[in-house]
């Protein structure tokens, strides 16, 4: 049997504990092994704790892959804004153009005289067609909103240029027919002498056919071309003196007769308005006019109402 005394200062008298041999032997064993098994426990601890961490060298293959994930995750939204910002310019910039498109297009509507409805800047051109079989089918991607509305500002600006393209095919052909179609008188003075038709002959008296119409005017005054065309004839032609004729196209010819001086030569082309000669008395002729003739499809015809039409 063992016995184990405790004194303290608190204790106003010692303490004994008696103590068999076993309970003795297992009490010096439990002392002598508990900082043992302290100190295992605190080892295996900061072991696992050690392992569960990834100790990565600078300049290792896992630290350079970090690092590059990292830097793309921090630059993905930066991307995101600018790409945004971008669009958003590009959207406004389109905006701007379709605007003035539209004015453009309706200026040059109420120009040409059109009728309502002919030319709609507010919808895209009438097209159509039967719908054809495709190799693969297509299946429609969704877009964010932004990109939806780039697209479709593109489409616009597509349909509208069409319409303007289509515009100014009109207007050049209407053009092209103002040019060439006979309109207005080949002087710009003077007053009509004899009209097309029957009439009295003024050197035989007789009943006769007058297949034009004559201006009379002062000596010299510039004669103009009616239409725009290439000089066919250009010198004396019997009755009619100093000739000018001019092929406008479209089965159109006018004569220009009785000349004082022919300005142009044949082959060349004249346009609308241009001097070609100069009024004169020349051939079958009673003073300073000019015998103007307007040809369709090789007959003649009246060149009053050709006359009379605005320039």
């Amino acid at each position: 049997m063992m016995n184990i005394i405790l004194l303290a200062k608190q204790m106003q008298r010692p303490v004994k504990i008696h103590l068999t041999r076993s309970r003795a032997i297992v009490l010096i064993a439990a002392v002598l092994l508990a900082p043992l098994s302290l100190a295992s426990y605190l080892g295996f601890y900061w072991g696992s704790q050690y392992a569960q961490k990834e100790i990565t060298l600078p300049g290792s293959e896992e630290a350079m892959a970090g690092a590059a994930q990292a830097g793309a995750e921090d630059s993905e939204p930066r991307q995101v804004r600018e790409n945004i910002n971008a669009l958003t310019a590009r959207l406004g910039t389109l905006q701007a153009q379709v605007i003035r498109l539209n004015a453009l297009g309706k200026r040059l509507v109420d120009m040409a005289g059109l009728q309502k409805g002919e030319f709609d800047f507010g919808s895209p051109p009438p097209q159509g067609g039967p719908e054809q079989p495709t190799v693969l089918a297509e299946t429609p991607l969704p877009l964010p909103s932004l990109t939806q509305s780039v697209d479709q500002l593109n489409q616009q600006l597509d349909d509208r240029q069409e319409q303007l393209s289509i515009l100014e095919t009109m207007f050049r052909h209407r053009n092209l027919l103002d040019e060439v179609l006979p309109k207005g008188r080949p002087v710009s003075d003077g007053w009509i002498s004899s009209y097309f038709g029957y009439r009295t002959d003024p050197f035989n008296g007789r009943r006769e056919w007058h297949p034009g119409v004559d201006i009379a005017g002062e000596l010299g005054e510039p004669v103009v071309a009616v239409a725009a065309g290439i000089v066919t004839y250009a010198g004396k032609h019997g009755g009619y003196g100093n000739l000018v004729q001019i092929n406008h196209g479209n089965g159109f010819v006018t004569r220009y007769g009785h000349n004082s001086k022919v300005l142009v030569k044949v082959g060349e082309t004249v346009s609308k308005g241009q001097e070609i000669a100069l009024m004169g008395s020349t051939g079958r002729s009673t003073g300073p006019h000019v015998h103007f003739e307007v040809w369709r499809s090789g007959r003649l015809v009246n060149p009053i109402k050709y006359l009379s039409a605005a320039k």
